[in-house]
């Protein structure tokens, strides 16, 4: 964008927010904040900063598991979208890319645009835009075309999904960027779809590589990815943001013991998991006729951890 069209995007940018218009929009606010609190100037049209080689390296080392827990996602992510112009960007919480996936024909234009490893995307370097204002925020959200802070960015189109850590915290961001002229604002609803998916996907992998050992279960229909990991003793040891979010769950909650079916509560993903329990149990008993002893080997716990399962379910062992 240049000549015109760049200055009416700048004014377009002042006027809404002389307009006062921060308080009723996700981007206006964005774009306060990168003019009052980041100082920048829309009109600016020095290039995105890159980092290092050295740099980028150490920002890889540190997202190295996640980057290798990603890798499935993506390559399904960019199958969807490579053929209509898009690049798939996973970035660290500071809004760096450090891995991509981009068709060949694409990566000159993209490399141009900042569309690549190392560029630092954060809301304080770029102003408003798909990464950097998705991790201010923390919430999924789709920055298009003159929705973006910088003029030289209003050619873009990117949708982004934070990605958060098993404890709850931001750890990374999803994103597939297009600079196609002719990517309508509906089509990036799809794109959006397709990328909040894939982000739950590597959320999902990251959260029960953290508790191999524990049960994974759906928290809530209603909120996908709200996932609780149950340990042995029907506590819940870790859950995800989206659970924390549904459950009213905090930290200071999970430092103590929290049984599941406090959690849970009644009916739904409650009820089938004490119906789940009740039956292993049962048929675990059964198997040992009755015996509690043979009973807790085949299960893999304590004896005194099954009394405690069968007196809180009702049902009665032999010993």
């Amino acid at each position: 964008m240049s000549g015109s069209p760049a200055r009416a995007h700048a004014d377009q940018v002042r006027a809404v927010l002389q307009d006062g218009a921060a308080a009723r929009s996700v981007v206006a606010a964005s774009w306060r904040r990168s003019m009052t609190q980041y100082g920048l100037d829309p009109e600016n049209h020095r290039g995105p900063w890159r980092m290092t080689e050295a740099e980028l390296r150490e920002a890889r080392a540190r997202m190295e598991p996640l980057i290798q827990l990603a890798q499935p996602s993506m390559d399904r992510l960019f199958q969807a979208v490579g053929g209509i112009g898009c690049c798939v960007l996973l970035t660290d919480r500071n809004g760096v890319p450090v891995e991509r996936r981009g068709a060949p024909a694409d990566d000159a234009q993209f490399r141009d645009w900042g569309l690549w490893t190392g560029t630092v995307w954060s809301e304080a370097q770029e102003g408003t835009n798909g990464i950097g204002t998705c991790i201010a925020e923390q919430r999924a959200l789709t920055i298009h075309r003159d929705q973006h802070f910088h003029t030289r960015n209003a050619g873009l189109s990117c949708s982004t999904v934070p990605i958060f850590d098993e404890e709850g915290r931001l750890a990374a961001a999803l994103d597939v960027s297009s600079c196609r002229a002719d990517l309508t604002e509906g089509f990036t609803g799809l794109i959006a779809t397709a990328t909040g998916e894939a982000a739950r996907r590597i959320e999902e992998r990251n959260f029960r590589r953290a508790f191999p050992r524990a049960r994974i279960v759906l928290a809530d229909d209603r909120a996908p990815g709200a996932l609780l990991a149950i340990d042995a003793d029907d506590l819940v040891i870790g859950a995800t943001r989206a659970a924390r979010l549904a459950l009213n769950i905090t930290p200071e909650k999970l430092r103590q013991p929290l049984p599941a079916a406090d959690v849970l509560g009644s009916g739904g993903p409650a009820t089938d998991l004490l119906q789940a329990e009740r039956s292993a149990l049962q048929h675990a008993l059964a198997r040992a006729g009755g015996n509690v002893s043979a009973a807790a080997e085949a299960l893999g716990i304590s004896r005194a951890t099954l009394h405690r399962k069968l007196r809180r379910l009702g049902l009665r062992g032999a010993n």
